[in-house]
């Protein structure tokens, strides 16, 4: 058994050699390399392994290189780096029966979900996404088994459990006390010291962000409105432990004083950012900070409400009322030149229907090529990923997307992804 097993791990250490020594190449009949720079027409991408190794004007033959050349003819499509999404939540999604799913489906269930959603989305043409909040066990094996090849989809930036105070957003509620005790994450803490404790517990346990809820939320089922729940001693506390672990923080933020206040402590995204005033883009234009600012949900959320169990009385209140915000603030960020890196909340709407966000972003006065930078270009320097990540250059890993038409006539055609390619392999 031991020589058979020993055997069938050799053959799989093959194949991936193979995979990693394989050269592609892409023809593109029109090439968007680096969101923000012109398109070029008539492009030719040359990939080995997981890695673009040079872009070269027309289509190169495959006689003129050496060795099994496989060519990806997108001769007629329009191509452009992979998405990527800085706000998502892949183990679950949002339904009437939300509440009651908590107590019938299994940790191991949310990661076989989170991995059908994951497919979803790398189809969508996301290639990267960072997931903030999701069961840590769960989320962390379903990341390591994208990484590893065992299933298909984006690679996976992961938080795990937020970092909540007692009774606020990201804590449990709506359940009998004995359930509330069962269910409190160990990441929920009260005071900085224990709040650096529980920093500390999410790293160790293999968070690659930590996330805060530093305000209220609009799904949770109370009447705590959206305002700041976590204190400022707490947030720099956190702030502080995570950077000095070398680990990146983002903020759930919607009321005006929350979102303040993670920016002066330090933070590195603020995520929402309904609220925001002048002097959160003061804020944000002095620490650097990027806005995520997931208009989705405020698009969407609305129009399910109605008839839904899930929403009740104080859920409806607080959505409608960020909703509202979220639209005009966003064009002001815009307009003011905060750093905007794009995110939808997925798992708040539907897995796979990312790119819907683009239109959104538009229609609140973005350019197309910004909207476009703000998944691509931006992202990757969120995510401290510029060296491998957000262009098609010589150098970067090779995620790829394809459309039939340009999205810089039409933002939406980005709903409909026609070619996806991550680290060199070809998933749609």
């Amino acid at each position: 058994m031991r020589f058979v097993m020993c055997v069938i791990l050799a053959s799989l250490f093959a194949n991936d050699a193979i995979a990693d020594e394989q050269t592609t190449i892409i023809h593109a009949g029109t090439l968007l390399a680096v969101p923000g720079n012109a398109p070029a027409t008539k492009q030719s991408i040359i990939i080995e392994g997981r890695q673009i190794v040079r872009v070269e004007d027309g289509f190169v033959d495959p006689a003129d290189l050496s060795g099994d050349v496989t060519v990806i003819d997108l001769s007629d499509k329009f191509v452009l780096p992979g998405l990527m999404d800085m706000h998502v939540h892949l183990l679950g999604e949002l339904g009437p029966n939300s509440r009651t799913d908590a107590l019938h489906v299994t940790t191991s269930m949310q990661a076989l979900k989170g991995a059908m959603h994951a497919k979803r989305t790398l189809e969508a043409g996301f290639t990267t996404v960072r997931d903030l909040g999701g069961k840590p066990e769960a989320i962390y094996a379903l990341r390591d088994a994208i990484d590893d090849g065992f299933v298909p989809g984006p690679r996976i930036f992961a938080a795990g459990s937020s970092l909540a105070a007692t009774g606020g957003h990201g804590d449990v509620d709506g359940v009998k006390a004995e359930l509330l005790t069962l269910w409190t994450p160990e990441t929920i803490c009260d005071g900085p010291y224990d709040c650096r404790r529980a920093t500390r517990y999410a790293i160790k346990y293999g968070a690659d962000w930590i996330k805060i809820t530093a305000t209220g939320g609009v799904l949770s089922d109370t009447a705590t409105g959206t305002d700041q729940q976590m204190t400022d001693d707490e947030l720099k506390e956190i702030i502080d432990t995570a950077h000095g672990l070398g680990v990146r923080v983002a903020a759930h933020a919607h009321g005006t004083d929350g979102i303040n206040a993670a920016l002066r402590a330090g933070v590195d995204t603020i995520d929402h950012g309904s609220f925001l005033d002048r002097e959160s883009i003061s804020l944000f234009r002095q620490t650097g900070a990027y806005l995520v600012p997931t208009l989705s949900p405020g698009y969407k959320i609305p129009a399910q409400m109605e008839g839904n169990p899930f929403f009740t009385e104080a859920i409806k209140a607080k959505a409608l009322a960020a909703a509202a915000a979220s639209k005009a603030n966003f064009g002001s960020a815009y307009d003011a030149g905060v750093k905007i890196a794009f995110g939808t909340d997925t798992g708040v709407t539907k897995h796979g229907e990312n790119a819907d966000e683009f239109g959104m972003m538009v229609e609140n006065g973005m350019t197309e090529m910004d909207a476009i930078r703000s998944a691509t270009v931006v992202a990757a320097e969120l995510l401290e990923m510029s060296d491998t990540l957000g262009t098609i250059e010589p150098g970067k890993m090779a995620d790829i997307i394809a459309v039939d038409l340009s999205p810089l006539d039409d933002i939406t055609v980005l709903e409909s992804v026609t070619a996806v390619i991550k680290n060199g392999k070809r998933f749609k």
